[in-house]
């Protein structure tokens, strides 16, 4: 993580230290809210007069608030747009007043880009669409984006990359790592939705990595199988084999075989629905479905996938913050190694889903 020392000195000109300015900026970047024990971890700090200060000083210059939640606690906000300003981060919506349950993920957000800063983080809007569209020459259209409407007046602005999830490079190696960080609904509709947001600009991508986060790891070996699914082997297979899996799919399911449908491939028919969408394809998909069109002609009706593709999924369980003084490429949260947990990149990579539990060291 690579924070200016600009910046730095900015924050300290409104009369934070060292340590104080550092963890500011990266709650203010990445998350917007924090635990007192995020900073007290963070900073090696104890509670005493030290701690007592920088929690008057926040509250006294109006640049937090706390807030507490009958189930969750006590949680600060970093609201002020003036802190927002002097790091150049002003437009963040991370300023803005939210949900528990946006504001919990956010909380593990925090714990994430806290436990491994020895990595170069796009961290905003900008640095995300200046390495995508300048440096790859990924046209904008595939970026994830949203439509907004002012609140004042009937002008609208596209945003892009407005998930916020850590997203990072990890030197020397100039591959991008996206991460998913699970929130407490129930369910994997989130993680379906955001895989398929991305999914135009996964596409473009030659290379890349997927890192799915979570507190708990009974997610891991779903959250395996949707990616795989959806990303990995759609992306890594010919068009060719992705249409006649999904008419074979399809056949299963308009004949009530239900039980021969697996999730997974329930997952790929939703998805695959919309890409092979359109008079060709149901054409395609009724001559196929009677006989009158063989594979191997659907196989050379399209060409073949000549564009090699490595992608890497990868799990993270989230534990106690670190303290950011230390080295956090060196050891993990309740034994677990960094970077990147490397058996869990390799045992996914591989295809092997495996026990979730091989995740830690």
């Amino acid at each position: 993580m690579n924070i200016a020392p600009a910046q730095l000195d900015a924050l300290k000109a409104l009369g934070y230290t060292e340590a104080e300015a550092r963890f500011l900026y990266i709650v203010a970047t990445h998350s917007g809210y924090f635990r007192v024990s995020q900073f007290l971890a963070c900073t090696g700090a104890h509670w005493g007069k030290r701690t007592t200060n920088f929690f008057s000083k926040i509250e006294r210059l109006r640049h937090a608030r706390t807030e507490r939640f009958p189930k969750s606690g006590v949680i600060r906000h970093l609201f002020s747009r003036r802190l927002y300003r002097q790091i150049g981060r002003e437009h963040l919506r991370n300023r803005r007043a939210h949900e528990i349950d946006f504001i919990k993920q956010r909380i593990a957000i925090l714990d994430f880009v806290l436990a491994n800063q020895a990595y170069e983080y796009l961290e905003t809007e900008r640095e995300k669409v200046s390495y995508f569209g300048e440096k790859l020459g990924i046209n904008e259209r595939s970026f994830p984006a949203r439509l907004y409407v002012g609140r004042k007046t009937s002008a609208a602005s596209l945003r892009y990359f407005i998930d916020k999830f850590p997203m990072f490079l990890a030197s020397p190696s100039s591959v991008v790592t996206f991460t998913y960080v699970q929130d407490h609904t129930p369910g994997f509709s989130g993680f379906v939705h955001h895989l398929e947001t991305y999914l135009p600009l996964f596409r473009q991508l030659s290379e890349f990595r997927m890192l799915y986060v979570s507190r708990t790891e009974t997610h891991f070996a779903r959250a395996t199988e949707i990616f795989n699914s959806l990303v990995k082997i759609p992306l890594e297979s010919d068009i060719a084999e992705d249409v006649l899996r999904y008419f074979r799919v399809r056949k299963m399911w308009e004949q009530k075989r239900y039980a021969e449908v697996s999730d997974a491939e329930l997952i790929f028919r939703n998805e695959a629905r919309r890409r092979f969408q359109g008079r060709t394809f149901e054409a395609l998909y009724q001559n196929w479905k009677y006989g009158q069109v063989s594979a191997a002609a659907i196989e050379d009706k399209f060409a073949r996938n000549d564009r090699r593709r490595s992608i890497s999924f990868g799990t993270y369980r989230l534990g106690q913050t670190q303290d950011c003084s230390r080295d956090s490429t060196k050891s993990g949260a309740e034994g677990e190694t960094y970077p990147l947990q490397a058996h869990a990149w390799r045992a996914h990579h591989s295809g092997e889903l495996g026990n979730p539990s091989s995740t830690e060291k």
